[in-house]
């Protein structure tokens, strides 16, 4: 994350989503409308606009965030898009591109160098909910007093993602998963709905 005169700045890779999620409920409680100009991100809040420009070749498309994600390959993937946004930067084809997306108006708790909300650290995904609910007692346990277990369907098949938390800062939440990460090296940071 970047500030370039107040706006928020990030660079990396998109991907999208489609026809598999239309007509799901996304993380905002609308229904997934993959013809409709929207996004995921992990940590902007709902209604976020932004722009996105597609690194590779120019076009640009701007879109509202009103879902969670991407949950595949965190480390690298900064973005999920609509169909409609993927089709109109010319990313619906190779499937991921390069890209800086860049704040449209104010983003409610951006102070140019944090953003202030809830915030979690995901530590794990499993598919029996007793091994999740076990490992967030233990993280619970240990100082981690509001952590979470959410329910998730990934391609039909349930999935319970451990949650640690609540930060009150995206800054507070990259330290608790720097901690986090000595035991969870794939943990990363999610902003609560």
């Amino acid at each position: 994350m970047t500030s370039v005169e107040g706006g928020f700045v990030e660079e990396g890779l998109a991907s999208w989503y489609g026809l598999k999620f239309h007509g799901r409920r996304t993380a905002n409680g609308e229904t997934y409308d993959m013809y409709a100009m929207t996004a995921a991100h992990r940590i902007l809040p709902m209604g976020t606009r932004l722009r996105v420009e597609n690194l590779e070749n120019g076009r640009v498309a701007e879109v509202r965030i009103n879902d969670r994600g991407p949950f595949v390959d965190p480390d690298k993937r900064i973005i999920d898009l609509s169909f409609a946004a993927a089709r109109e930067l010319g990313t619906d084809k190779p499937g991921l591109a390069r890209v800086r997306i860049t704040s449209v108006g104010a983003i409610e708790g951006f102070t140019g160098t944090d953003i202030a909300g809830n915030f979690y650290v995901q530590v794990g995904a499993f598919s029996m909910k007793s091994n999740a609910e076990r490992l967030a007692a233990r993280l619970s346990a240990s100082g981690f007093d509001k952590t979470r277990v959410e329910e998730a369907d990934v391609d039909g098949t349930t999935f319970w993602r451990v949650q640690a938390g609540v930060f009150p800062s995206l800054n507070a939440a990259e330290e608790g998963k720097e901690r986090l990460a000595r035991e969870f090296p794939g943990a990363f940071v999610i902003a609560g709905r």
